[in-house]
């Protein structure tokens, strides 16, 4: 009797928890200072700049597809002439966002990012339509470190 009271409990708590988590994350979307929007995601972030360490902190949401798999965005900061200096990477957990879902990602830049440097934003995915297509896409587009 305890175990099966201890599992729904477990069980509650466990899909219980995934509202919330849109949820949250849906705020983001929208009070975060830096957005970009395209037909397939839309991305939310903040730069901080913390000692030798630029972090690129965000929210992605699948805005097309019914679902996506395999997210990864690439932030790259870029010298005067548009040659990399710096690049990382973040793989959005989950690893399947369905239509609609929202998920954090987090990108940490080993250099302090000046204002004013440019940020290329490259993101890759597969999407996945209600047929048993599968179709993998990659997107990219330019942002500025604010001034301080």
């Amino acid at each position: 009797m305890v175990k099966r009271f201890l599992v729904l409990v477990l069980m509650l708590a466990l899909t219980g928890g995934c509202a919330p988590y849109r949820d949250i994350y849906g705020e983001q979307l929208d009070s975060l200072p830096f957005h970009y929007s395209q037909f397939d995601l839309r991305l939310a972030w903040n730069i901080t700049v913390a000692g030798p360490e630029t972090l690129i902190e965000g929210v992605v949401k699948n805005v097309r597809y019914a679902e996506v798999d395999g997210v990864e965005i690439w932030v790259s900061a870029l010298d005067a002439r548009g040659g990399t200096v710096a690049r990382s990477a973040s793989f959005v957990i989950p690893r399947q966002l369905k239509e609609d879902d929202i998920a954090p990602f987090s990108v940490k830049l080993p250099l302090a990012a000046e204002p004013g440097t440019k940020l290329l934003f490259t993101y890759r995915y597969h999407a996945h339509e209600d047929s048993d297509d599968d179709m993998g896409w990659m997107q990219s587009f330019r942002a500025e470190v604010p001034a301080r």
